[in-house]
């Protein structure tokens, strides 16, 4: 994380009102283990339970967020173990807005994802929706490598600069603005948005498997500042604004008591 967010090097640190975040801007604060840890950031938190479980409680009760946050979200890790658990029993007076759960197309990661819908349906916590991840790969025609596979050897030739000279020839309009898209992950079964119909929860959108987006953040920057042709931005857009419009339903029904959403 602390890289995505172009945040290292950067530790946290104890003041009279308990742990200060690191920022990304004024308005963007963040805790985690690796910007805690005063070691090399290569070594891992072999951590069992209970320490675990601990550091979630001291994170939630002890970091000084300021006089008022308008979203505190928890990335948790897969599956429903201690830290799930210990997360809602945590939060159970504060109140939770609902879990947001993230898949891939495959039916082998959505069979975990269906125990989560029903862990969080079991243990009181809505699912604001779904997101379905690496939603086939996109990268503009201009940057796709062609390969010719040649038969008689089994071997592949780079055609890549043939393709281009032949496409800017005979239609040049088709490498400004143009994607190649192709399914990377099988979805026979219908892929997140049939399991969500099927499971009677929202489905918020597909984030493609974007290459910009992972430079992005292996530099540390935003998708939506670091390459405007970036085809995961709008898509990412379009569930932020779910969540948030979700969010405000539940609070204007609730009379805005809930402020916290994991």
């Amino acid at each position: 994380m602390p890289k995505m967010l172009g945040l290292e090097g950067q530790r946290v640190h104890k003041n009279n009102f308990g742990w200060s975040p690191v920022y990304v801007n004024d308005n963007l604060g963040v805790v985690s283990i690796s910007l805690m840890h005063s070691e090399s950031d290569d070594e891992p938190a072999i951590w069992r339970g209970p320490r675990k479980n601990d550091l979630i409680k001291q994170f939630l009760k002890e970091v000084h967020w300021g006089d008022h946050i308008d979203y505190l979200v928890v990335d948790t890790p897969p599956g429903t173990s201690d830290e799930h658990i210990t997360l809602v029993q945590c939060l159970l007076d504060t109140g939770i807005d609902g879990a947001i759960i993230v898949t891939t197309p495959q039916e082998v990661a959505m069979a975990d994802v269906r125990k989560g819908v029903n862990f969080c349906n079991k243990i009181g916590v809505s699912v604001l929706g779904v997101v379905e991840n690496m939603s086939g790969l996109t990268q503009p025609l201009r940057d796709v490598k062609f390969m010719k596979l040649t038969t008689e050897t089994g071997s592949s030739v780079d055609v890549t600069q043939d393709m281009i000279s032949c496409i800017r020839e005979n239609a040049p309009e088709l490498l400004d603005g143009v994607f190649a898209w192709s399914q990377v992950f099988d979805s026979s079964g219908g892929g997140a948005e049939r399991m969500c119909e099927e499971m009677g929860v929202p489905f918020l959108g597909k984030v493609p498997l974007d290459p910009q987006l992972g430079r992005a953040a292996e530099r540390g920057k935003s998708c939506f500042e670091a390459n405007k042709c970036s085809v995961s931005a709008p898509a990412l857009k379009s569930i932020i604004e779910k969540v948030v419009a979700s969010i405000k339903m539940k609070e204007d029904l609730s009379g805005g008591e809930n402020k916290e959403t994991p």
